[in-house]
This record gives C-alpha cells, structure tokens and sequence, in this order.
C-alpha cells in the first residue's frame, strides 16, 4: 500500500491522449459560430480560427499617413454631420457646387434664404460690431482718465442700445415678410434671431455668401 488511489500511475491509453488534445485545440466560440447544434468535428482536423470562420470579417480602417488626408477625412465627416449632401439635398438648387460646403441645415430653404437677402441689402451699425469694440478696448487704453470715462460710459453703452434697437427692428421686420410671403416654411421658427445673429457679422465674413448688394430690392424665390 503506497497511500495513493488506485490508478494514479496508470498509463492513459493514447485515444485518451488524442481526444485531450482535440478537445484543447478547439476553439469552442468557433465551433458555435460556424456549424449547427449537435455537430461534433472530427478527430485529427485542426479547428479553423475565429477570424476565418467569420463570414464577413470587419475591414481595418486605414489611418491618414499625411496631414492633408486627416483634414480631407475630417471635413467630409463634419458635411455629413451637417447634413450637407450636393446631390440629395433640394434646398441647395441653385448653389454652385464650391459654396455648398457653407450651407447648415439652418440656412436650407427658401425663406432663410429670403432673410439672408433682407439682412444683406442694407447698411447697420450692427455689422461693424466686432471693428468698433476693437476701437473701444484700445481707446480705453489712452492713459487719459476723463477720455476713459466717456469711453466706457458714453460710446460704449450708446453702440449696445443701438445694436439692441437694430437688432429688434430687423427681427420683427424678417418675421414679418417671412411669413407673409413662406406662411408654411418649416423653418419660420426662429428665423428672427437668425436675422440678427448674420446682421451683427462683417458683410464680407457672412456664410453663405451675400446674393444681393446693398440698396437692392430682395425678391421672394
């Protein structure tokens, strides 16, 4: 009696060692993948790998090698986003293909177009905005106390009531003729303060582009 169990040191017989083998090397992921219920494989063939069984594996994107690659994909990924599309989107008609990439879902449609044109044919204090707050830090800057003072408490706040009161006459002004001549424009809805945030914008930095020059009369399409 050596105190192990009985058949310890046996030799397994080598169908044992086989079907250990087999059972190892199997992949049972695999197995479930590619063949039915109840199949079982049989002994001796290598069992495939999961990336072979797959029937249509993912394709491995490739990384932009350069830069201007990079920006290329970037910037096809934010049209889409955008919704921009040249061929299926019909509030684009018109457009030259090089300024389609300016249009957001917010400017489609004929009477955002129609409030551009409103905006566009005059001339206010509002567009020269950004210029004349420029002009205001640097004259605040003049180391001359009572020429600070009526620069901050005079010029200032008389450009921001006149940029409010333009602001609410040209909003009310775009709801207006809007809605008289598109009453059933899907993006009627807030067209005002798209108004006033293009009219605040230096006429040559406004996207889209103008259509119609100052003083023109703007014409429904």
């Amino acid at each position: 009696m050596t105190g192990y169990p009985e058949g310890v040191f046996r030799r397994r017989s080598a169908s044992a060692d086989t079907d250990s083998k087999t059972t190892e090397s199997a992949s049972p992921e695999a197995s479930e993948a590619t063949q039915p219920k109840g199949y079982t494989p049989k002994k001796g063939v290598p069992t495939p790998k999961r990336k072979e069984s797959e029937s249509n594996p993912r394709k491995l994107v490739k990384a932009p090698e350069t830069r201007k690659e990079a920006y290329e994909i970037h910037r096809a990924r934010s049209e889409r986003k955008r919704g921009v599309s040249k061929v299926s989107s019909g509030g684009l008609k018109g457009v030259p293909a090089d300024e389609a990439r300016f249009y957001r879902p917010a400017d489609l449609g004929p009477a955002r177009r129609y409030a551009r044109d409103l905006v566009d044919s005059r001339r206010t204090l509002s567009e020269f905005f950004l210029p004349l707050s420029i002009v205001i830090i640097l004259l605040i800057m003049v180391p001359h106390p009572l020429f600070q003072v009526a620069v901050a408490y005079v010029a200032w706040p008389l450009m921001m009531v006149s940029l409010v009161i333009e602001g609410i006459f040209t909003s009310r002004r775009v709801k207006r003729e809007t809605a008289e001549h598109y009453p059933d424009d899907d993006l009627l809805r807030g067209i005002g303060w798209y108004a006033v945030m293009r009219q605040i914008q230096f006429r040559r930095l406004r996207l889209p582009k103008p259509k119609v020059k100052v003083g023109e009369i703007p014409v429904p399409h």
